[in-house]
């Protein structure tokens, strides 16, 4: 069963894929998903029999309670089940070292750099291409945070429009922001039967250039529109427990640990300004800042072969790195810092 879920990655939207192997080749842990199937075959009842004492023999507890509790309710719950842990004549278990925290660190982009990694889809029946056009921009920072929210929101629905309904260049396409850790930026997310993923992202470059006079002739009062509805999304309360809970839990478990999140971000957007927003973009987003991250991640479908295999013999464009082997392109570069680091000595 676990080997036929695995087996079935190569079924996979080719966008999804991509966005697999953006994912593979930003974040420091994650493992590629064909080593688990190689080693699967080789597994027997003996070897599961054998890693559950391993598996308990040290241990780190994280704990979230919510809901109708009290503090000291919650407080002795998580003491049970420490001392179970860890405590009595006969502990399951030992506390983990300090060097063994697990720690969740992003490769850190060079500043006006373009890096690129192309790869034939995994189901050759499959006619659609992919693109994942990554521009990676900072580590969680409440006014960078908003800035990044806010283009994100006014570039929404403008992207949509020229990319999906007037080039129609495929029915999947998306703008939105990503969060890997606390290391913050945006995406396009584009599949295509018509068009292969470099001709995709050339014309995402060409919407941004286009959008700059969006931004730029973007009238006070819109300005202020977009803001005050930012501000009306973040302000809004959590429909159920899940949803709050979820918030919470990403808090903990990125180690950013703001809960006040919400209305320390509301209060940077009211003092946002306009000429701010447009020099966020001019800095980041802009195509040829000279501050700019850029990741293209390019997934061809059986339409656009051609296209895979001709990139290979181009010449390497100035400022731009072509990546070919992913772990020793992650291995050569530096991560940014994890906001775990500390996580022994936080007290919630």
């Amino acid at each position: 069963m676990v080997i036929k879920d695995y087996q079935n990655f190569k079924f996979q939207q080719p966008y999804q894929q991509a966005m697999y192997y953006c994912s593979l080749i930003l974040k420091d842990q994650t493992r590629p998903w064909v080593e688990r199937l190689d080693v699967l075959p080789h597994l027997n009842v003996e070897d599961l029999t054998n890693f559950a004492p391993m598996m308990l023999s040290q241990a780190f507890l994280e704990c979230y309670i919510a809901g109708n509790i009290e503090r000291e309710e919650a407080e002795s719950m998580v003491q049970h089940v420490e001392d179970v842990f860890f405590k009595g004549p006969n502990p399951i278990c030992r506390p983990l070292f300090p060097s063994q925290f697990l720690t969740n660190r992003v490769v850190k982009l060079e500043r006006g750099m373009n890096y690129c990694y192309s790869k034939e889809g995994l189901n050759p029946s499959d006619e659609n291409s992919a693109l994942v056009h990554y521009i990676q921009v900072h580590q969680d920072d409440f006014i960078l945070n908003v800035k990044l929210q806010l283009f994100a929101l006014v570039a929404k629905q403008p992207a949509f429009h020229q990319l999906r309904s007037v080039e129609q260049l495929g029915y999947i396409t998306v703008l939105m922001q990503r969060n890997d850790s606390g290391i913050c930026g945006v995406q396009f997310i584009i599949q295509s039967t018509v068009k292969g993923p470099a001709h995709i992202d050339s014309r995402v470059e060409a919407f941004l250039k286009m959008f700059e006079n969006k931004l730029y002739e973007m009238t006070n009062d819109e300005f202020k529109s977009n803001v005050n509805a930012l501000i009306d999304t973040k302000l809004e309360k959590h429909k159920n427990l899940r949803e709050e809970s979820r918030f919470y839990w990403r808090e903990i478990t990125d180690g950013t640990l703001k809960f006040d999140r919400r209305e320390a971000e509301v209060a940077a957007l009211k003092k946002l300004t306009q000429q701010e927003l447009i020099e966020f973009f001019n800095e980041n987003v802009k195509v040829g800042a000279t501050q700019k991250k850029t990741l293209s991640v390019r997934v061809h479908g059986n339409q656009h072969l051609a296209e895979y295999h001709s990139q290979k013999s181009e010449a390497v464009q100035p400022n731009s790195i072509q990546i070919n082997d992913i772990f020793s392109f992650r291995r050569s570069q530096p991560l940014y810092g994890s906001f775990r680091g500390g996580i022994g000595h936080v007290k919630l």
